[in-house]
């Protein structure tokens, strides 16, 4: 098991662990148990993590790496919450703006957006943009080399663009 310290350094990146379950899951009960299994394996797996690099970056790293190996499977099924409502739209945020309309409008326009994004484009600008991960330890998580990450992050700016056009006149 992990020793006290270990364990409240990893507990101060929940939120943004949570941030990142609920954009690949959808659903916030999934999120949590991804949030709950990327902690057990967290602190199981304490020894090989090499003090002095980037702890969040490797958290994100267990919790990706959970999510593509027990609940991928989960995406292919069409989500339907209990009431029998399509959760498609469901936040992939859960801190989306409340307060004023218009900016909810545009919060909203940009998830669409977001879901319309391949993956790995999701991801990348995801962990580097909202997360404010560092783009080498975006390229740890994805298992890919920096440039890869710096094309992905490029593309995914300029589909987002055209998806977004009509916010240019705004």
């Amino acid at each position: 098991m992990a020793d006290p310290e270990f364990q409240r350094q990893a507990l101060t990146h929940l939120d943004a662990l949570y941030n990142f379950a609920m954009y690949l899951s959808k659903r916030p009960a999934d999120a949590e148990d991804l949030v709950q299994e990327t902690y057990l394996r967290a602190f199981r797996f304490s020894h090989r993590f090499q003090p002095g690099t980037h702890l969040r970056a490797w958290l994100f790293q267990i919790l990706r790496n959970t999510f593509l190996t027990f609940y991928r499977v989960r995406e292919r099924e069409a989500p339907v919450a209990e009431d029998g409502v399509p959760e498609w739209d469901a936040p992939m945020f859960h801190d989306a703006p409340e307060d004023d309309g218009t900016a909810m409008d545009a919060h909203t326009d940009l998830e669409r957006a977001m879901r319309r994004l391949p993956e790995e484009f999701r991801t990348v600008l995801l962990l580097a943009e909202v997360e404010g991960l560092p783009l080498e330890e975006v390229a740890r998580v994805m298992a890919c080399p920096v440039g890869t990450v710096k094309s992905r992050i490029f593309r995914a700016k300029e589909r987002l663009r055209g998806l977004l056009r009509d916010y240019e006149t705004k």
